[in-house]
């Protein structure tokens, strides 16, 4: 079985009890970060869709995972939005075409993406030249303790959930050839909002 495959079996299991397991974005950041998209939008891990609600009027959103657990829930809250369209899909290997998109948006998603560099080469690819690219990801911390304890607890996270708490998503955003524009922490140096564009 392959490590996506084993992953989303873990999201689809662990999917009616998700958002109970989902405290550690704040309603008000989550709103931060959607507010901010525009256009056609790619919401990457839409997961039990708790983003929904907050996107702008006049956005035309696409909402994909790649646990079908996930988006029987996401589907849940899509039937009271317009312009909602939701899709099982791997963000590894995404079905659209170069430059599909205005804004893109991910959160908490890097930490369970099998091999994250190439997740992030394929939003880098269906990105509009001139787009954004909108992520809420929590990463390893540099204090030096924390930082430790996160690798020792990481195999036990991603054994029972399926997602890795002590990856250097930002390092993997360069290699992907993301620019990354702004880096905010929210949360002890853990949890950062980060607008980015492709370098193309």
């Amino acid at each position: 079985m392959s490590a996506t495959e084993i992953i989303r079996k873990r999201y689809d299991r662990t999917a009616r009890f998700y958002d109970c397991m989902d405290f550690m974005i704040r309603e008000e950041t989550r709103k931060r970060v959607i507010e901010m998209a525009h256009g056609r939008v790619l919401e990457v891990g839409v997961g039990t869709g708790k983003n929904l609600r907050f996107y702008p009027a006049g956005c035309e959103v696409t909402g994909i995972d790649f646990s079908p657990g996930m988006l029987r829930r996401a589907e849940q809250r899509a039937r009271e939005i317009s312009n909602i369209t939701l899709m099982e899909m791997d963000v590894q290997d995404l079905k659209f075409p170069d430059n599909s998109f205005d804004t893109i948006v991910a959160t908490c998603v890097f930490c369970s993406v099998p091999d994250p560099v190439r997740g992030l080469e394929e939003l880098r690819r269906v990105c509009k030249p001139d787009g954004q690219l909108l992520f809420l990801e929590h990463i390893r911390s540099t204090r030096r303790l924390l930082g430790l304890m996160m690798d020792l607890f990481n195999p036990l996270t991603v054994r029972i959930i399926g997602s890795n708490i002590n990856r250097r998503t930002l390092d993997n955003m360069k290699a992907a050839g993301l620019h990354l524009k702004a880096v905010d922490t929210i949360s002890m140096e853990i949890l950062k909002l980060v607008a980015a564009q492709p370098n193309k």
